[in-house]
């Protein structure tokens, strides 16, 4: 019973309370719309917001209380947004408008004024409107723009990592220096240097206004880019025998603050074969455009053959995406086997072009978000009883494209091409196959005087620090000395992560040739760690 009566003193507290509830609604008198109010306090604002919406004159006409109801009636009247404008002869010419016109939003159309006047330097410019009374209604306004002094970029300073490369600073002078400073400026600087390889830009360059300059600050923070990369690969050679393999692949880059890079490389193949690669680049030699690289390649198959390979170049800036240059090239190969009938003793020099083009990803597990590598050299070749013209190829590009959502396709491709009159020997092709070349191959197991390999790559991004890919390639390629022309293929999956001590990288792969039997004796299992420091 007790339960009984205490429901029914609930129910009727809540029926007493909701009784006593006040409603406040609003009621515009111009189009009789209403709107209703929690409060009298939210009445207020209401009001005030159709003054800061240029209602400036905006009147309660009336109020009724009916019991637990308030209506407010209320006039807008003009708004003042709306209004004819009047602007002299000269501004008229310079903003190709009429000299008496009418807007329907005068805000909006002083905004876009001083947008224009800062867009031509005038970073402070104002923007003055007389009120000359009403006609018909309609507010008269005269208008007219202060622009003060024009303001251009006369400055970088730079803090926080001041030890770049003078070459570095006047860069950036020479592309903005003198130019006018507005926010498409401003934003040219700063995506320059978003995804700069040697620094980091830490914050938005700020602005220092003087009375007769304006400096353009920047935050930069030196770049952790060195790296350490090792790889190691699980498969079977060519007599089906299981191997370890792998590469150690360390770069040292800007550690003397010159934004150089000193390369060293290491690999072995599961067929015997060694590769030792010493390079060094640095971008600007006597704080010019002009970069030398220097590249040392020492190639050694088992006891059969021994290549060293020296092409030292120089280049040219043409932007920061890109560079042009011309190297020379010098190629020496013995034959360590007597027994060996496969080479020859060759030395090969000669000189060639170089071109490219390297546009950074704003995804740092994507190592470009576009990479062009080309070259052509022309040579000249000494064999022991001949000599023989020779020009290469070289082609190589990858490319990222966002699908839709966390999905990416990677598309790359890289080909290669020796035009001889002479049978070339061995120890002269081109040797490619492996993790970063056609995968489901040993490394440097395939030779050929002509190569071309594409692919395609799908990639699921979990997160910034995560994807899993799947690919596939197709190649053909050359051997004269087997006199075969080959179709090849390779398929696979993997993933890469970001995890306290590097980037680790996983890959299985499988490649073959067409019309013979997929063999799983083939897969390889690929792992590689690249740390930077």
């Amino acid at each position: 019973m007790l339960k009984k009566i205490a429901f029914f003193l609930f129910l009727s507290f809540c029926l007493f309370s909701k009784a006593q509830i006040k409603k406040y609604i609003l009621i515009d008198t111009q189009n009789k719309l209403k709107k209703e109010v929690l409060d009298s306090i939210s009445a207020v604002k209401f009001l005030d917001s159709l003054s800061q919406n240029s209602y400036y004159l905006t009147e309660v006409k009336n109020v009724i209380k009916k019991e637990n109801l308030t209506e407010i009636y209320f006039d807008k009247k003009q708004n003042f947004n709306q209004a004819n404008v009047h602007i002299s002869d000269s501004l008229a010419k310079e903003l190709k408008l009429p000299q008496n016109f009418t807007t329907k939003n005068l805000d909006s159309l002083k905004q876009n004024i001083n947008k224009i006047y800062r867009n031509k330097g005038f970073s402070f410019n104002r923007i003055k409107t007389k009120f000359n009374g009403f006609k018909n209604e309609v507010p008269q306004i005269d208008l007219e723009v202060a622009t003060s002094n024009k303001r251009t970029i006369d400055k970088f300073v730079l803090k926080d990592y001041t030890k770049v490369p003078k070459r570095f600073v006047k860069n950036l002078e020479e592309d903005f220096l003198h130019k006018i400073y507005d926010d498409k400026n401003l934003l040219k600087i700063n995506n320059s240097l978003q995804n700069h390889p040697f620094v980091l830009l830490e914050r938005p360059p700020q602005t220092l206004f003087k009375k007769d300059s304006t400096e353009i600050f920047l935050f930069l923070k030196k770049k952790v880019n060195s790296t350490f990369d090792g790889i190691i690969g699980f498969g079977n050679d060519k007599t089906e025998k299981f191997t370890l393999n792998g590469s150690l692949n360390l770069n040292l880059k800007n550690v003397f603050n010159g934004f150089e890079t000193i390369g060293l490389y290491w690999q072995r193949n599961p067929d015997s074969g060694q590769t030792f690669n010493l390079g060094t680049d640095i971008p600007y030699l006597f704080q010019s455009k002009v970069g030398l690289n220097l590249n040392v390649n020492i190639y050694r198959q088992d006891s059969t053959f021994a290549t060293v390979k020296a092409v030292p170049g120089f280049y040219y800036h043409i932007s920061n995406n890109q560079k042009i240059g011309f190297r020379g090239t010098f190629e020496t190969s013995a034959i360590l086997d007597s027994l060996y009938t496969g080479g020859k003793d060759y030395t090969k020099q000669g000189i060639g072009l170089c071109y490219q083009y390297s546009r950074p990803t704003e995804i740092e597990i994507f190592q470009y978000q576009t990479n062009i590598n080309s070259s052509v050299d022309y040579l000249r070749a000494n064999y022991t009883d001949q000599k023989y013209n020779q020009i290469q190829y070289f082609l190589k590009a990858e490319s990222n494209f966002h699908l839709t959502g966390n999905h990416y396709v990677n598309v790359n491709g890289e080909s290669s091409l020796i035009n001889s009159k002479n049978q070339l020997n061995t120890n002269e092709l081109f040797r490619f196959g492996g993790w970063n070349s056609l995968r489901g191959f040993n490394e440097n197991s395939l030779f050929a005087d002509f190569y071309a390999f594409g692919g395609a790559e799908y990639r699921y991004l979990v997160n910034t620090q995560t994807f899993f890919d799947v690919f596939g390639q197709y190649a053909v390629l050359n051997n004269p000395n087997l006199n075969a022309q080959s179709k090849l293929y390779s398929l696979g999956f993997g993933f890469k992560f970001f995890m306290q001590l590097g980037l680790m990288s996983v890959q299985i792969s499988n490649g073959s040739q067409f019309g013979e039997a997929f063999n799983f004796k083939s897969t390889k299992i690929s792992w590689g760690l690249l740390s930077r420091f």
